[in-house]
């Protein structure tokens, strides 16, 4: 933490007064984001949209990129993107919704506004957009009911809060989100929640009335600069999302927030992102009356658009732990992490990868990721399942417009991580924040599959179907075989061969759902879903259950539970 206030004072003293335009993100999980992911595949040679393996998306160059696009869409250019009806509807929305960036347009204002002071555009609760100074104000509220089979608990998820971003002089951006939640998730949520000492995607909370349920603030925000006219600058807290995929094998947002410091650099054809975070060690639950130890954790992600259609990314990463002090030999932005790891003479935990992504003719988008945590090429020739090959890889595929039908978006997606992936030998320096991944919600050795449909027949509702298959080998017998990322690879249960994806206690998972959402007002929703999971172990475990929910929702990104 003291590193990143030094560096934050500095920042400060050195960027006043060469700081340019600056912006905000867009909010993880949103039609915004969905969109975006659309349009680049539609654009395929975007080289700027071909950067979105960084998420969340910097809402300034995305609404020049979206903006643009709607230019072209407007030619009498044969080669122009040709969109549906739909998709023009929702770059109109979209450039409302971030119109701090986009050119004033008349359909932005409300016919009607609230005592003159609320509602006097359809994007924003309260806006103020001046020529120096821009600020929107809006609720976040979602509530769902949900019944589960074989459940007696009353099933419920219960947020409400505010989201606040702004601009001061188009040189400093700054956004704030804070939620008051109460939930009662389903039982095999309840379950990891129990196993796990944490709910996904949270860090401190508390019991909350009957068994099972849980209640925790969820609170966001950082602070915004431009240093030059290609780095930026972002201090927050918050979560970081590296990849093209449903899930990311390298950097995911299933973990709670945590502090960070981020440049990104994006020049010709690169954007180079560097990230700062202090995270929470394998942990006790917080009380709140007592101080919890720190880890740290050092990323660069190097992105190159080889060409308009081929975006290639080399992830560079290692976590940490010093007595809650930072090292400063990570500091360096340009200082490759593996090897600086080795001159401080340090077995800290580090990890390489790289992400590949091709947009195919307007349609069809191929990517993939590949971890590599550890690796021994002679007994991966040998076939001996060494501990020691500690990787992973996903590939996947996206068809948007799919069979000629306007707005049916298809993904699939394949991934596959050996067992002891992201453990360490000691509970520091594992990829873990506050007792859940960094990375895949599963953790290590398991094989899984992932299928969604998404279609928007209409402008106002939005349909999703999801099948998530997975196979993973869980602990037998008291033995550790590489699934939990929070053991000790030392304890690893007989030996050094022998260990193989989905070994052990084999459990098997498949999940169906169906989504439906309706747009009432601009980001307001009522939500009706089922689920069905069925999870079985070799040892014996069989859990069915289906959930069915209905549930409203206001600026918010829906609450899911995908594992």
């Amino acid at each position: 933490m003291q590193i990143i206030k030094s560096v934050r004072s500095l920042l400060f003293f050195l960027f006043p007064l060469t700081a340019l335009c600056q912006s905000s993100y867009l909010i993880p999980g949103s039609k915004d984001q969905q969109f975006i992911d659309r349009l680049e595949v539609k654009a395929a040679t975007n080289e700027n949209l071909n950067f979105s393996s960084i998420k969340p998306y910097n809402r300034r160059l995305t609404v020049k990129q979206v903006e643009l696009i709607d230019s072209l869409t407007n030619a009498s250019d044969p080669e122009a993107l040709k969109l549906s009806a739909i998709d023009k509807y929702n770059i109109q929305r979209f450039l409302m919704n971030n119109s701090e960036w986009s050119k004033p347009r008349e359909e932005y204002l409300s016919k009607k506004s609230f005592l003159n002071t609320f509602f006097k555009t359809q994007g924003n609760f309260f806006e103020v957009n001046t020529k120096d100074f821009f600020l929107a104000i809006n609720p976040v509220i979602q509530y769902q009911q949900m019944k589960e089979s074989n459940n007696s608990q009353r099933l419920f998820y219960n947020s409400r809060g505010v989201s606040v971003r702004g601009l001061i002089s188009k040189k400093v951006a700054f956004d704030v989100y804070i939620t008051d939640n109460q939930e009662r998730p389903p039982l095999y949520v309840q379950q990891f929640i129990s196993s796990r000492v944490a709910v996904p995607g949270v860090r401190f909370y508390k019991n909350f009335k009957a068994t099972g349920g849980v209640d925790y603030f969820d609170n966001r925000g950082s602070i915004s600069i431009n240093a030059s006219k290609y780095i930026d600058i972002q201090l927050g807290y918050d979560k970081q999302f590296i990849g093209d995929g449903f899930r990311s094998l390298l950097l995911s947002d299933f973990a709670g927030s945590g502090v960070f410091l981020k440049f990104n650099t994006r020049i010709w054809k690169f954007n180079y992102q560097n990230i700062f975070m202090e995270l929470i060690p394998n942990s006790r639950r917080a009380t709140g009356n007592s101080l919890l130890s720190r880890k740290y954790y050092r990323v660069n992600y190097l992105s190159l658009n080889a060409t308009k259609w081929l975006n290639i990314g080399l992830f560079d990463a290692v976590v940490f732990g010093r007595k809650d002090h930072f090292d400063f030999q990570y500091l360096v932005p340009v200082l490759f992490l593996r090897p600086a790891e080795s001159d401080i003479g340090s077995k800290d935990n580090a990890l390489v990868g790289l992400t590949v992504k091709a947009n195919i003719k307007k349609k069809v988008q191929l990517y993939g990721q590949l971890l590599l945590d550890e690796f021994n090429f002679s007994d991966l020739k040998k076939g001996n399942g060494a501990w020691t090959n500690k990787y992973g890889y996903q590939l996947g595929v996206k068809y948007v417009d799919a069979f000629g039908i306007d707005n049916l978006d298809l993904q699939l997606e394949d991934n596959r991580v050996r067992p002891f992936t992201y453990s360490h030998f000691d509970s520091v320096a594992n990829y873990t924040h506050y007792n859940q991944p960094l990375a895949h919600p599963l953790g290590a050795s398991f094989q899984e599959i992932v299928a969604i449909a998404r279609y928007q027949p209409l402008k106002k509702l939005y349909l999703q179907a999801k099948f998530i298959h997975f196979k993973q080998g869980l602990d037998s017998l008291g033995k550790n075989l590489g699934a939990n990322p929070l053991n000790l690879y030392g304890t690893r249960g007989h030996g050094d061969f022998g260990y193989d994806v989905g070994g052990g206690n084999t459990a098997k998972c498949n999940l169906l759902s169906f989504l439906a959402s309706y747009e009432l007002f601009e980001n307001m929703y009522i939500d009706a879903s089922a689920q069905n999971r069925t999870y079985k172990t070799k040892l014996g475990v069989n859990d069915k259950s289906t959930v069915i929910s209905l549930g409203f929702r206001w600026n918010m990104a829906r609450r899911n539970f995908d594992f």
